[in-house]
């Protein structure tokens, strides 16, 4: 089996599991409580604090554990309208590729009253920085724009995007789930406020990430209960999980360096293979883009057969998000930079994982050639395409 949607999942790491296990096991205490096992617990708590604090760039203080990266979404933006409504502030700005965790947070929002407007993005997937300026309003309260696209990888101006915010007064978050562990992030360097995250990205464990929050922003509660996390956030901490986390992220960043380089040139040999396959066209910047994400429309197919065929050859993939992996419509990502329907719904996304080989890579090009052309061969589309009864779109 060749793995290759990693954007969705990551195979937790050796390190990741041996952290773990010790507080599964041994030191299982509750962190809350005075005796030994439970302060054992806590002062393991306190030391990932520390560790994922240092791999971003922040403060141990501004690393609030959640279960996930669309918790930490919810709970950044719902803290930075409510900051904003107390100041009269209601309007945010975001843009049209955002992960659906954000996307709907925003429209509940709206609901409540809250004004969003909605970037758009360029044929690249790429945010102008320039219109962000032009968006900003004196009633700008936030602006949530993502570090990585999940879909076609493009990696986004943050810093020049923070600092626009920065200048202006207004909280600027950014959703890095698919770029924590993996390209490089500094939340006070890249003018960052808040920041979500998840460790299953990176080689954690499911069911963890954190939130950072810069020191004076005032986070609200999602989920009222015990003092856990400063008051901040209820529940007793997953301890194993958490640990698990920090041990995995600083695993990602002391090897990122060497790890992006080979991934670069192996998406780069993949994107090169797939651009051989007639009527198809690449996703997303070439090069602004995460080291392992290649994403491909063809024409004439349909992203699930494509799948699954795949999926026969043992090729894991997939069309789009994780989180919409059962949506028969075609990808919101896709439709925003100018892919129409008929060609959005002919979309794969390969992500290539640390362990990935030139030969995995070879063998998806033969694959995905293979079953395109087979898909092809008894497709209507294709065959009126062929005939000149309709016109090529790629």
């Amino acid at each position: 089996m060749i793995y290759a949607d990693n954007a969705a999942t990551t195979k937790m790491s050796k390190t990741a599991i041996a952290a773990m296990l010790p507080y599964l096991e041994d030191v299982y205490g509750n962190p809350s409580s005075l005796y030994v096992t439970g302060q054992k617990a806590k002062e393991a708590l306190e030391n990932a604090r520390v560790a994922v604090a240092r791999c971003i760039g922040a403060e141990p203080r501004e690393i609030l554990f959640t279960s996930g990266g669309s918790e930490a979404d919810n709970q950044a933006i719902r803290s930075a309208a409510a900051i904003g409504k107390k100041a009269g502030k209601t309007h945010i700005i975001s843009d049209a590729i955002e992960h659906h965790a954000v996307l709907h947070t925003l429209k509940k929002l709206e609901a409540e009253g809250f004004a969003v407007t909605y970037l758009p993005v360029q044929e690249n997937g790429i945010v102008d920085p320039a219109a962000l300026e032009e968006a900003i309003r004196p009633d700008t309260c936030l602006v949530t724009i993502m570090t990585a696209n999940n879909e076609i990888g493009t990696v986004q101006p943050v810093r020049t995007l923070g600092e626009i915010c920065r200048r202006h007064g207004v909280l600027f978050h950014t959703d890095a789930v698919q770029a924590v562990g993996h390209i490089p992030v500094n939340v006070k360097d890249d003018n960052i406020d808040l920041l979500s995250a998840s460790a299953h990205k990176f080689h954690g464990p499911k069911g963890v990430g954190f939130l950072y929050a810069k020191r004076g922003v005032r986070l609200e509660n999602l989920i009222e209960g015990g003092a856990q996390e400063r008051g901040l956030r209820a529940g007793t901490e997953n301890v194993a999980g958490i640990v698990s986390m920090a041990a995995a992220l600083e695993e990602a960043v002391g090897n990122m360096a060497q790890n992006s380089v080979r991934l670069t040139h192996l998406r780069d040999r993949l994107i090169a293979g797939l651009s051989d396959i007639p009527h198809s066209v690449l996703n997303g910047d070439a090069a602004q883009r995460l080291p392992g994400n290649v994403n491909f429309c063809f024409e004439g197919i349909e992203g699930e057969s494509l799948l699954l065929l795949l999926d026969d050859k043992g090729i894991c993939a997939s069309s789009g998000s994780a989180c919409t992996s059962g949506s028969l419509d075609p990808s919101h990502v896709l439709l925003a930079i100018g892919r129409v329907h008929d060609v959005a719904h002919g979309s794969l996304r390969l992500t290539l994982g640390e362990d990935a080989t030139e030969a995995d890579v070879d063998t998806i090009i033969e694959a995905v050639k293979a079953v395109v052309a087979h898909l092809r061969s008894f497709s209507p589309v294709w065959r009126d395409l062929c005939a000149g009864k309709t016109a090529f779109i790629l």
